[in-house]
């Protein structure tokens, strides 16, 4: 049993590095959607994953148009969430199951406005405060906030 955990053209190691460890640690498979803003074998973005690198189930894809095309089939499963601060509905109004993939954009500018448009009922949301100063969560915490509330909502599968 999986979660994916899909981010599209991340831009910072670190953010990467951590949601990497926390796709280890609970058997999630971690996409990464290219163009990355670093290279894969980044000091910063190993020391951020520690010594699990070996342990995380890692697809690397081209780009965006690419990644959707060869899981077209999720979006028509509706097994695939956009999270996202422009979300419709919360990220705990989902019913996650196996093989669920939950995607997340880039830090400086989230995923593209076009493809929230095109399924907004596919798409999550983090609550936060109304303060319109304080745009978004951090991406690890983001990814880790959603990861493991699906994990929750599946018993945590194979989780000790």
């Amino acid at each position: 049993m999986a979660i994916h955990i899909v981010l599209v053209e991340p831009e910072i190691p670190p953010n990467t590095g951590n949601i990497a460890r926390s796709c280890a640690a609970t058997g999630s498979v971690l996409h990464l959607v290219k163009p990355l803003g670093f290279s894969i074998d980044d000091k910063s973005l190993k020391r951020a994953g520690l010594d699990y690198w070996p342990f995380v189930t890692l697809e690397v894809h081209e780009s965006l148009e690419e990644f959707l095309e060869k899981y077209a089939d999720k979006i028509a499963e509706k097994s695939m969430y956009f999270a996202t601060t422009k979300g419709g509905q919360s990220y705990t109004d989902v019913a996650y199951k196996d093989g669920d993939m939950i995607l997340f954009g880039k830090e400086t500018a989230g995923l593209p406005r076009e493809l929230i448009a095109r399924y907004p009922e596919q798409s999550v949301r983090i609550p936060m405060s109304k303060d319109t100063r304080l745009r978004s969560l951090n991406l690890a915490n983001s990814a880790n906030i959603i990861l493991f509330e699906a994990l929750r909502q599946m018993k945590f599968p194979d989780l000790v």
